[in-house]
């Protein structure tokens, strides 16, 4: 009776925040993008041990960006007959061993993900957020089952739920903005980091984009492209303003997380 009459003095005064709970499937679709990220973690420490081996006996990689297939051919090639103890050798075998299968469980990972982003109720939004740059299937995905249901919230008030609003410090009338919360849902902030970096560079329709294009409503690719102006431009300001690249590309994530929201909500048709 007691918990009966606290809520509904908090219903009337408008203080009850409501909460979206998840279907199974869509419980089943979060585990299993965690779990991809998971694995992106272990393969991220499964290379780390093997170049940092390879660092201790001064074998540097300078042949381009690594974890490439030249860069595979130069670990087996090059690197690995340089190791002349044969303990040595060993534990190279094992860690090499170790982020080839951590990569194939990667994909397979991937493979799953995908499938499931071309054919399931996380379809229509995974293509609508596609036409946004930096959000490809992986991502949209991640976003869709993460977020889950966005018409919760507002293009303002994604942002706090995936903590990229500035902290706020008041005394009396005096305020100061702080870093970011960080608070909410850090799978999805780490998503809209990562893709807010792909605006920097200059705009171009690409064919890459373009695919994305083709599998998604004529009104979210108009969305789509008047984002990836703005926040490029966005950008640009940025660098004009010389701010450091992650406090720019921080604010680029939280209007990234705006527009992502607002394809969300789009209704999927022409």
């Amino acid at each position: 009776m007691k918990d009966a009459i606290h809520l509904a003095r908090l219903l009337r005064l408008d203080e009850i925040t409501s909460v979206a709970i998840p279907s199974v499937d869509q419980e089943a679709a979060r585990d299993l993008v965690r779990g991809r990220e998971d694995c992106r973690a272990d393969l991220m420490r499964a290379r780390h041990r093997l170049s940092k081996l390879l660092l201790r006996h001064g074998l540097v990689y300078y042949g381009g960006d690594a974890w490439t297939g030249k860069h595979d051919i130069w670990l087996r090639h090059e690197a690995l007959p340089q190791l002349t103890s044969r303990a040595t050798r060993l534990t190279f075998d094992n860690d090499y061993e170790a982020v080839l299968a951590v990569k194939a469980r990667r994909d397979r990972l991937d493979a799953t993900i995908e499938e499931m982003a071309a054919g399931s109720e996380f379809t229509p939004v995974v293509r609508r957020l596609g036409c946004l740059r930096g959000v490809s299937t992986l991502t949209g995905f991640g976003l869709a089952v993460e977020i889950g249901d966005w018409h919760r919230f507002t293009g303002n008030s994604i942002g706090t739920f995936v903590g990229l609003t500035p902290s706020e410090h008041s005394s009396g009338e005096s305020k100061a903005r702080g870093s970011i919360t960080k608070t909410g849902n850090g799978h999805a902030r780490r998503l809209l980091v990562e893709a807010a970096w792909h605006h920097r560079a200059r705009y171009r329709v690409g064919k890459t984009m373009r695919d994305r294009w083709d599998l998604a409503p004529a009104a979210a690719r108009i969305r789509g492209d008047e984002g990836n102006r703005r926040l490029h431009h966005r950008w640009v300001r940025f660098i004009d303003r010389k701010k450091r690249n992650t406090v720019a590309n921080t604010a680029i994530a939280r209007e990234l997380a705006g527009w992502c929201w607002s394809l969300a909500v789009l209704d999927d048709m022409d």
